[in-house]
């Protein structure tokens, strides 16, 4: 099948190296010059394990290309994606000018009948409003569908061909045909392709985002709960999580959820409720105690090191907003390195993807650290932001040396307070009782 892919970020490159892989003829356009340029040389934008190798290898064999021309990529192509970016506007709402803009071109350069998926992010009725743009530019026969990805940073490439379903919102039967035939290869183990009306496919996205970002601020006010009463939040984890109708996933108290998807799509959903005259009143609270989760560990560190935490120097590992991935957009790290700098306090930070992205973020304020030992030397305090694997089992005597005072404080509860006490380290955890 030809494919177009327009917009090459997270989202689009993926799906394009995806679908190559499995046989299509795919074109991924960009209005980005440098992007594209990159591209076609190999060089990936995005950190994400898998993804190089599989775009280079399908541009060897020629099914998968990269061009400027968005007009051209759509009138060689029978199926195309919209998968740009959806930034939250000043009122949280999602913000439509790039699809739209690309639905005008789809428009444009309609000269045989088509399928256009909206795979971006987006709220209900984005689907129509890309049609009425579409239908105002031609008399070509063709059809809106939405497919919102469920793509997790890090493990993308499995999530996209493995997927544990793929929803889809068609228009008609031969729509719901051709897209089956697309996805097949991809639900041969008979995970479910899931066909529903377009708005309910649309909502769908965002009602799954929720409800993984209410469990995390569900389980980090229950982790505050557990060091008021002298109960452990681990403990407290796996009793619920053993339940078969809630499960473990998403119960690990943490400093806040961040990233690309979970807060703007947060936003967004409290943003259509509202325009809808219905009031998401959970979903403000899980906003609302996320805010305050992320400056938690500024507040652990004050509590340690009290009025000396401005003289002092802090070592930091992780500054993606999660492991495998070098994204930091909504970080908690931002928030904590923010606060610290605010305070006179001197930064070392580590992150095995990210320090890239967050010399953009802070130029020269705080030091960066290409090895994780390096940035704890003669440090106050360790802070644990990131689940890297790397920081899961760490030589504790040599850290011991390394650091000036003996401090972790554990943002992801990797390590055991009681061996961390017995080694002699002042440790902090979140929602852990500390050893008798």
């Amino acid at each position: 099948m030809k494919v177009a892919v327009i917009g090459t970020g997270y989202v689009g490159l993926v799906v394009g190296a995806c679908l190559a892989e499995t046989g299509n003829e795919v074109v991924c356009a960009d209005v980005s010059a440098e992007k594209i340029d990159a591209l076609k040389q190999g060089r990936i934008p995005i950190y994400e394990p898998g993804l190089e190798p599989l775009v280079s290898g399908n541009q060897a064999e020629g099914r998968l290309r990269f061009t400027t021309d968005v007009g051209a990529a759509v009138e060689a192509s029978e199926v195309i994606f919209i998968a740009v970016g959806t930034p939250p506007d000043e009122d949280g709402s999602a913000d439509l000018q790039h699809v739209l803009a690309v639905a005008k071109t789809i428009g444009d350069h309609m000269n045989s009948p088509k399928v256009i998926i909206t795979k971006s992010t987006v709220p209900v009725g984005t689907a129509a409003k890309v049609r009425d743009a579409i239908a105002a530019r031609t008399s070509e026969r063709f059809h809106v569908c939405s497919n919102p990805e469920f793509l997790k940073e890090g493990a993308a490439i499995d999530d996209f061909m493995k997927p544990d379903r793929v929803v889809l919102g068609v228009d008609s039967p031969e729509a719901g045909e051709i897209l089956s035939e697309l996805y097949a290869p991809f639900v041969r183990t008979g995970n479910p392709l899931i066909f529903m009306d377009i708005p309910s496919a649309e909502l769908t996205k965002y009602a799954a985002n929720a409800m993984l970002a209410t469990r995390i601020s569900f389980m980090n006010q229950i982790a505050e709960l557990c060091e008021r009463v002298g109960a452990d939040v681990d403990q407290v984890r796996k009793g619920v999580g053993s339940d078969g109708r809630i499960g473990p996933a998403f119960l690990f108290p943490g400093p806040g959820y961040g990233g690309s998807c979970f807060p703007k799509d947060v936003q967004a959903l409290i943003n259509t409720a509202d325009s809808s005259g219905v009031s998401l009143d959970v979903l403000k609270a899980v906003e609302s105690v996320n805010r305050r989760q992320r400056g938690r560990l500024l507040e652990k560190l004050g509590g340690v090191l009290g009025g000396m935490l401005g003289s002092s120097t802090i070592a930091i590992w992780g500054l993606a907003f999660k492991a495998r991935t070098d994204d930091m957009r909504e970080s908690p790290a931002v928030d904590l390195i923010q606060g610290l700098l605010q305070t006179g306090a001197r930064v070392r930070a580590h992150d095995p993807a990210a320090l890239k992205a967050a010399r953009g973020i802070f130029g020269d304020r705080i030091t960066y650290a290409e090895h994780a030992y390096e940035a704890v030397a003669g440090a106050d305090a360790l802070v644990i932001v990131t689940e890297w694997l790397e920081f899961r089992n760490p030589d504790f005597s040599r850290l011991k040396k390394l650091l000036r005072r003996p401090i972790i404080v554990d943002g992801r509860n990797l390590y055991d307070p009681e061996k961390l006490q017995n080694l002699g380290f002042h440790y902090v955890g979140l929602g852990r009782r500390s050893p008798d």
